[in-house]
């Protein structure tokens, strides 16, 4: 008897496994009444070689082995079924479908092909079935193994209250770094250069966060206007390091290169972030694209309207949402993850638009089925998660609302430190909790300072130098008419809209740079840095930069002299930060005396060296405060039990334009202060004495901050 061309296989592990003589395809689909796999020729994978039915179907999961096949074999899938709009059923075999499970693709999406299942026409033009073959303009996946020398590679788990977060983009990193080759600028590689490594290192970074690596798509809209998805909010593939982002010429390379960069960067202790966007897809509304899952199983992936399913649920603004309720996409939500730890060595993720995933058929839920599946998971429950809190749903504000494993973008300490430092009024109040880790909004949930990513900028939004040069965005080179963006940036300009040679604003610019990141260092829970900000990197006013892949976007390596001093002020700010304990504390101030500690924990003051009551912190016009962190009360020991015990730290804010004389407090507070950094004079350890009760004279707009060296008693108790 003839041996069939296809085997049954298996129905696990999903995708294209290389067992060594063939390999396996598994794809999920429900509702599908036929699966084929399609070769495409290596040589031109535009043209298809063969295609094969997968003869089996268990639990909804099409597989076949097929012999004989190798690693680097181009392929992808056809679904055949029902193509009913109006039921939410789209299938179409004559649209090429990406791997959901590919762990590299070749190409990219072409929309001069017929990537849409239907045949473009009137209103109703998506009902219309399109008989036009696809498979030219899609991605093919690539069959690889999973062989990688990591050398006794693991995490550097840096503890979430010693993380420093610096936020990039892979390409807009290095493009222009001079010291890295010029064939690697822009890549994977160049992150693992010892070039970008030493400038992380300098600044005290123990995690880059990188925004969206996973193969995206570029938006025929923006390609018509000779743009790209910059930022690559766009995702097609899950599993696979998009490869333009590689500088190997293998097909298939960006994996390795993608691990070899991972592995580079453990070794110098920095861990790796991505920024993961599962909550939508590049397929877009009922007239976008047929690629993969739209094709494969669309009422099982996507969120569609239920009495009229033609329609897709849009809590993201992209035209569709992720059925984070059906257990197959549920599942491929956390196979991905699982596989970028696992496999590639990432150490977390920052979730793109969270609180889509949190949503049931009723609104967000803290118990949603994506939020259990993460806690009970044994790989997931161990790296660093982070949630964008927030989408663009009712009730989708959700800031302080996360399960308890959960780290948040602070989006509520971003605006009342842009608020504070331009000079709002009714701000006092607020700023105490978000500089003390936003007990208001994460304590009673269980969860600790680090639950608070405190954040001024981030790739959406101005850079730290335009947050101090514009008043108003200015996107017109985006194309759109300066419509896209946020109009409410809380942003000020100092007096002159844009650049300027006037010395006294550009002084008060550096100046307010200064006290936001001083700022950002000195508060309690997790610091996010974006990149270039320490070198004052402008974007001219853009704050919403998605789609400029030039040197608007990209950090800029050639310094004048107030970048380099910039620079310089921030590394020693990021080391006071790692020196003092009192500033990376794991639990919540209790505003007083801990067992036998001289000093409360938090103590806060008015400028006259009084402790403040409750009716200062309602004065609308209160802009001006001190607040000391005691050092010999902190109560958490370190890791052997011991317990921990710093210097004081006396911070004084002056958000008023005029300069304002603080009285220090009393000798019961310490009795000799140190000047150790002071925003209004661009340096940090300056060594000048002041007794206690004496008085500092601090700038207009400006923040000092003083240093009491642990005394000797102290130590003793330690």
């Amino acid at each position: 008897m003839k041996r069939a061309e296809v085997l049954p296989g298996k129905p696990y592990p999903l995708g294209a496994t290389y067992l060594g003589n063939g390999v396996n395809f598994a794809v999920f689909s429900e509702h599908a009444r036929k699966i084929e796999v399609c070769l495409f020729d290596p040589d031109n994978p535009a043209r298809e070689l063969r295609r094969y039915v997968l003869p089996e179907q268990t639990q909804h999961v099409w597989h076949g082995f097929i012999p004989g096949l190798q690693t680097g074999t181009l392929y992808g899938f056809r679904a055949h079924g029902a193509y009913e709009p109006r039921r939410g059923m789209r299938f179409n075999p004559h649209k090429l479908l990406v791997d959901p499970y590919a762990r590299a693709l070749h190409g990219q999406v072409d929309f001069s092909a017929p990537v849409y299942a239907y045949e473009p026409g009137d209103d109703e033009q998506d009902l219309a079935f399109d008989i036009r073959d696809s498979a030219a303009g899609v991605p093919k996946g690539v069959v690889l193994t999973d062989g990688f020398d990591w050398e006794g590679d693991s995490s550097p788990a840096v503890p979430l209250h010693r993380t420093l977060i610096y936020e990039a983009h892979v390409k807009g990193l290095t493009k222009l770094h001079p010291d890295i080759p010029e064939h690697q600028r822009g890549t994977y590689a160049a992150l693992g250069h010892p070039a970008l490594i030493e400038h992380l290192r300098k600044l005290g970074v123990t995690a880059l966060e990188l925004l969206p690596i996973h193969t995206h798509v570029d938006e025929p809209f923006l390609v018509n206007k000779g743009f790209t998805n910059y930022w690559g909010y766009s995702s097609l593939g899950y599993f696979s390091p998009d490869a333009r982002f590689s500088s190997s010429g293998s097909r298939g390379g960006q994996v390795a290169e993608f691990k070899s960069m991972v592995k580079a960067l453990h070794r110098a202790g920095i861990e790796v972030i991505l920024d993961v966007v599962y909550n939508h897809t590049c397929e877009g509304n009922h007239l976008g694209p047929t690629l993969s899952f739209k094709g494969l199983d669309n009422t099982a992936y996507y969120r569609l309207l239920e009495k009229e399913p033609r329609y897709y649920q849009d809590f993201t603004g992209t035209g569709n949402s992720w059925n984070a309720t059906h257990p197959y996409s549920l599942k491929l939500v956390m196979d991905s993850l699982r596989y970028w730890v696992e496999v590639m060595h990432v150490d977390g993720f920052r979730f793109d638009l969270a609180t889509t995933l949190g949503r049931d058929r009723h609104g967000y839920d803290t118990r949603a089925a994506f939020f259990q599946m993460v806690h009970q998971d044994p790989v997931l429950g161990r790296v660093k998660l982070i949630a964008e809190p927030w989408d663009v749903g009712d009730f989708g504000y959700q800031v302080g609302n996360f399960p308890v494993l959960w780290s948040e973008w602070n989006g509520k300490y971003r605006d009342t430190i842009r608020r504070y430092w331009k000079g709002d009024d009714r701000q006092a109040a607020e700023i105490g909790y978000r500089l003390t880790g936003s007990s208001d909004l994460y304590a009673l949930g269980g969860r600790k300072p680090t639950a608070s990513v405190n954040f001024i900028t981030a790739h959406d939004g101005f850079t730290l130098h335009d947050l101090v040069t514009y008043s108003q965005k200015h996107n017109e080179a985006n194309l759109e008419e300066n419509r896209d963006g946020a109009n409410d940036n809380h942003s000020w300009n100092c007096g002159v809209e844009g650049e300027t040679r006037e010395p006294e604003i550009n002084t008060l610019r550096e100046q307010q740079k200064r006290n936001f990141l001083a700022t950002l260092f000195l508060s309690q829970g997790v610091p996010m840095l974006l990149a270039g900000d320490e070198m004052g990197r402008t974007q001219k006013g853009n704050n919403n930069a998605y789609c400029q892949d030039n040197e608007l976007s990209w950090v800029n390596w050639n310094l004048n002299e107030s970048q380099r001093k910039l620079l310089d002020f921030t590394i020693r700010l990021s080391r006071l930060r790692r020196e003092q304990p009192v500033l990376t504390k794991r639990k919540f101030f209790r505003g007083s005396r801990l067992w036998d500690s001289e000093l409360k924990d938090l103590a806060w003051f008015r400028p006259d060296g009084q402790e403040m009551k409750k009716e200062d912190w309602e004065k609308p016009y209160v802009r001006s405060v001190s607040f000391l962190l005691g050092g010999d009360a902190i109560v958490t020991p370190d890791d052997e039990g011991n317990r921990i015990v710093g210097d004081t730290l006396l911070v004084l804010m002056n958000a008023h334009h005029e300069p304002i004389t603080f009285q220090l407090p009393a000798i019961e507070w310490g009795a000799d202060w140190e000047e150790v950094a002071d925003t209004g004079e661009s340096r940090v350890t300056l060594h000048t004495h002041t007794p206690a009760g004496g008085s500092v004279m601090v700038a207009g707009r400006a923040l000092v901050v003083l240093r009491r060296p642990a005394t000797d008693e102290a130590l003793r108790r330690e």
